[in-house]
């Protein structure tokens, strides 16, 4: 049994994620690559989520490049052209492209890892819906559309809803998405936040649609990738990534080759990455905003144990309720979560609506100098990211007067 630290498994996670050492190399494609899934939402404040998580890692990345990387290029960034109706080549470097499907959440993932989610969409097809039932003859239709004239929306195929109500969806929808579930079709772009469907047989490599992994593989080869995506992780850590059961992670952690480990204050059993355990976690820490989906900390009970850090969006808690603000960004700086954000930007401007620091983090005059800067640091890097010039904070608990001399001290300018 190793024995690890409560430091050296929070350094393990964070190099794991991209946040420790030197920047990743290879771009968007080699991030996702190394995290496995990028989560989508359909917030958007500074940036939609999937953009913040590569801003994060990599710096202020091209728009245009983060759509290459994750969609393969089918069409120019922010164009509006209408996409071909010809499948296009993978993305440079993405080892095939990618493809989009339910993984910790809608999430985009390495077209590579297409067979490992074959467990998935056998069990879908075995319960025979998921959350609408199937209307007769719609599934057949959708597919001689897609075969005739593919790529299409779900607008294009005949809309989305039967009424205003968020639930009510079109049979057109029930089924496209339905076909999504069981792998015949692939969301293969998104354009104005549409997915845009095609027939697996032309979205998906042959020699990736002719493996058919057994429930055993797929698990096993999943629950490899999350212990490599984390560095360390318990059970219940392994099965959020991808959101399988527990179960199912004890029948296969061994294996997927990871190694048993004790963590210093950890409840529960953890296994970690051997890759990971090769060597010790060193080098340069990222300062930066994360996106409340950022794979870092999508799990909140995976964040209070490795952080010490407890969060909750509140974009969905009445306004009057909040505490930390609509969409509040955790603060990463020096390896640790010193607090959060929450952002809003108004023509060139970056505005920090609200500044919550953790307790810790300003409980010395040393240590709330050292918060100062990193907000700076980290709301600059950020305003880089979005095209912003200038930084505003309006709330927050740090002295006014500490806070203009590090976002002076900061500024690119």
């Amino acid at each position: 049994m190793v024995e690890l630290s409560a430091d050296e498994a929070r350094r393990l996670q964070l190099r794991a994620q991209g946040f420790l050492g030197a920047r990743p190399k290879g771009g968007v494609p080699a991030m996702l690559e190394r995290l496995g899934a990028v989560q989508l939402d359909t917030i958007s404040v500074l940036a939609r989520s999937h953009e913040l998580v590569p801003y994060a890692r990599l710096g202020p990345v091209g728009r245009d490049r983060i759509e290459a990387a994750y969609w393969g290029g089918r069409r120019a960034a922010g164009s509006g052209a209408r996409r071909s109706t010809k499948p296009a080549p993978p993305a440079s470097g993405s080892a095939g492209g990618t493809f989009e499907y339910w993984a910790h959440a809608a999430s985009i993932l390495p077209m590579a890892d297409w067979p490992l989610f074959a467990f998935r969409r056998r069990a879908y097809l075995r319960r025979g819906w998921r959350w609408h039932k199937v209307p007769e003859g719609v599934c057949d239709e959708i597919r001689a559309r897609l075969a005739a004239g593919g790529p299409l929306t779900t607008k294009e195929l005949g809309g989305a809803k039967a009424s205003a109500d968020w639930w009510d969806w079109s049979d057109h929808k029930i089924g496209i998405e339905w076909l999504l579930d069981i792998g015949e079709v692939v969301c293969v772009e998104r354009v104005g936040w549409r997915r845009v469907y095609d027939l697996a047989e032309r979205a998906v490599p042959g020699e990736l649609l002719a493996r058919d992994l057994d429930d055993d593989a797929c698990l096993t080869a999943l629950v490899a990738r999350a212990g490599r995506a984390l560095g360390v992780a318990t059970r219940g850590d392994l099965a959020d990534y991808y959101r399988i059961k527990q179960d199912q992670v004890d029948r296969v952690v061994e294996a997927a080759g990871l190694v048993p480990v004790e963590v210093a204050g950890w409840t529960q059993r953890a296994w970690a990455d051997p890759g990971a355990l090769a060597s010790p976690p060193k080098g340069r820490h990222a300062t930066a905003l994360l996106s409340p989906f950022d794979s870092l900390v999508w799990d909140r009970a995976r964040a209070s144990r490795v952080f010490g850090f407890d969060h909750r969006l509140e974009a969905y808690v009445p306004k009057a309720k909040r505490v930390h603000g609509y969409f509040a960004m955790p603060l990463l700086a020096g390896g640790r979560l010193i607090g959060r954000v929450d952002p809003a930007r108004e023509g060139r401007t970056l505005i920090a609506r609200q500044v919550s620091m953790e307790p810790w983090a300003t409980r010395t005059a040393a240590r709330t100098e050292s918060s100062a800067t990193a907000l700076a640091t980290a709301l600059w890097r950020a305003a880089t990211w979005v095209g912003c010039d200038d930084v505003r904070i309006e709330r927050t608990a740090l002295p006014p007067a500490l806070l203009k001399t590090a976002l002076t001290a900061t500024s690119p300018s």
